[in-house]
């Protein structure tokens, strides 16, 4: 009985290192999916701004080949600042008011660039969405690690990174293939939907316990 005792004994230690392994687990999925979502509608919304601007703005702003390109460097350093910048207030706001409220007004920019047919207002309006998307990614992961157990954040990280890369050659494909056929002019609120969705998305994720925050 003794000896059976000493064998014993480790399991007990060993399973009380991770006692929230097993309870935590069927929630795990959902939430892990919920980001991965989030960031395969992001990123699939930047690619296809990065990628169709310049057309888009030669196309239909009937601007010369320099400022379209212009306009498309403006949008990616509209996110290096935002990313940079944003990412200061972002903590102190909480990350899932700060980016429902940086989403807010990237959906009005998009609506501007859409109805407003004047290539410096799209160019502008294009290099401040660039800034309010820029803290998403970075935010994004940082929930996610919050809404997960420890154990797990580094296959998260690397799952959500996947799936972020699937929007980007998914997303950009897709409207690609819908503005061969109707026109680039389909660009805009096929992007504006994808914001909609995304404001969705992120507003559906699970509450964040306080002492995570």
């Amino acid at each position: 009985m003794a000896a059976h005792t000493r064998l014993a004994r480790p399991r007990r230690v060993g399973a009380a290192r991770h006692p929230a392994r097993g309870p935590l687990q069927p929630r795990v999925r959902p939430r892990l999916v919920a980001a991965g979502r989030v960031l395969l509608a992001y990123v699939g919304a930047e690619v296809s701004i990065g990628g169709w601007i310049v057309k888009f703005m030669m196309d239909i702003r009937h601007a010369d080949g320099f400022d379209s390109g212009m306009s498309a460097m403006g949008f990616w350093l509209g996110l290096v600042v935002g990313r940079v910048v944003l990412g200061f207030i972002t903590p102190k706001l909480g990350e899932k008011r700060a980016v429902a409220l940086y989403i807010l007004p990237t959906m009005a920019l998009q609506l501007v660039f859409w109805l407003v047919p004047q290539f410096y207002v799209s160019a502008v309006a294009v290099a401040l969405q660039g800034f309010f998307i820029g803290p998403l990614f970075p935010a994004a992961i940082v929930v996610a690690t919050k809404l997960l157990p420890k154990h797990l954040h580094v296959s998260a990280v690397g799952f959500m990174a996947a799936v972020g890369g699937s929007g980007a050659a998914v997303v950009p494909f897709a409207v690609g293939a819908i503005a061969q056929a109707k026109g680039v002019v389909v660009l805009q609120p096929i992007i504006l939907a994808i914001f909609v969705v995304l404001f969705g998305l992120w507003l559906s994720l699970p509450r964040i316990d306080k002492k995570r925050e």
